[in-house]
């Protein structure tokens, strides 16, 4: 008997939405239809140990473990997603805009610190979405990943989700200091924060891709509520070298992303990605600074804000977004991590 017909109703309701994700998170994969032993295995070797693990990999990379074609693959990832939308956790292939508007409006925010920053994300960083920081050196990407350690955490009467955070780490720039600094100063203690923080260093664009095959469980064992990968694009940005490889490191990077937008969907986390610039210089009026990566970042992150230094303060502009303006605030760091400027240096600014 599953648990919707023990409650006598035909879906589940322990969780906002209708969502039981311990229960869903416990379907092991040879529950379904078509996996023995052996490729229950072969899939196990690759991080998918359950249905909703299954549901997030891609029809390539499943016929890679298993050996097998991709019809046979798509097969089975299909069998997962069905399960999962009969047991209510993903919805059906068609449904009203209503009911996408009623659970939009269901949405968990992480507050950033920074009430300006909240306001031009329209309340914070939103679970089930890839927000992508963008920006030069010392814009203040680094730190708003590690104010976002500390905020999380918090209650949810406080901006946070009281969960634990996964912290990738790919330029070696994170600082336990740093995170206990914050702690302290925003009145959290220092040590239980740090505890619930998961450090994962990527070595190699390998290791990072690694790293994000075994993310699923980390966040079922963990209950993560927040993904940080800083930054996303560094390894690839080093390894493949010249135009010859620039086809190689746009797929490799392009099925990166992708697996991070359905991890966030289908796993209900936030994920903050980070990412460098680069100088145009056929660029004669404007800002010559764009983000790398190319369009397979800039079309796979859900919300993309560009950070620049003016001054002592920092500005955020939202530069792509289903439904936020395009506009600018103005941020400031301290011993608080991510913080508002005071209105006299506001003023100044406007002036």
């Amino acid at each position: 008997m599953t648990k919707a017909e023990a409650d006598g109703e035909g879906e589940i309701s322990d969780l906002p939405e209708h969502k039981s994700e311990v229960f869903v998170a416990n379907i092991e994969i040879d529950e379904l239809d078509g996996i023995g032993p052996a490729t229950k295995a072969k899939l196990n070797d690759i991080g998918i140990t359950t249905v909703l693990d299954l549901a997030v990999k891609s029809p390539s990379e499943v016929a890679d473990a298993v050996g097998s074609d991709l019809s046979r693959a798509t097969e089975l990832c299909n069998k997962a997603r069905a399960k999962l939308v009969e047991l209510k956790y993903f919805d059906e292939d068609f449904v009203s805009a209503t009911e996408i508007y009623k659970r939009r409006k269901a949405i968990e925010r992480i507050t950033t610190g920074s009430k300006n920053l909240d306001d031009l994300l329209a309340g914070g960083i939103e679970t089930q979405a890839v927000t992508e920081f963008y920006g030069e050196f010392g814009s203040g990407k680094t730190q708003i990943c590690h104010t976002l350690c500390v905020t999380s955490q918090l209650p949810k009467d406080k901006g946070g989700l009281s969960s634990r955070v996964v912290y990738v780490d790919t330029e070696n720039t994170f600082r336990p200091e740093r995170i206990a600094e914050i702690a302290h100063s925003r009145g959290q203690h220092s040590d239980t924060i740090l505890e619930g923080i998961i450090v994962a260093k990527a070595f190699n664009s390998s290791h990072q891709e690694l790293i994000l095959a075994e993310l699923g469980s980390q966040i079922r064992k963990s209950g993560v509520r927040l993904v940080i990968v800083d930054s996303a694009v560094a390894h690839y940005r080093a390894e493949f070298l010249g135009r010859g490889t620039l086809s190689e490191r746009q797929q490799r990077l392009n099925k990166f992303m992708h697996t991070l937008v359905r991890t966030a969907e289908v796993y209900n986390v936030a994920v903050v990605v980070t990412n460098q610039v680069q100088s145009s210089p056929d660029t004669f009026f404007g800002d010559p600074t764009k983000a790398t990566g190319g369009h397979v970042v800039a079309h796979t992150s859900t919300y993309r804000i560009y950070l620049r230094k003016s001054g002592k303060n920092r500005v955020a502009r939202m530069v792509d977004s289903p439904y936020h303006a395009e506009r600018e605030i103005v941020f400031f760091l301290n011993e608080k991590g991510v913080d508002d400027p005071s209105e006299d240096a506001v003023s100044r600014r406007r002036n």
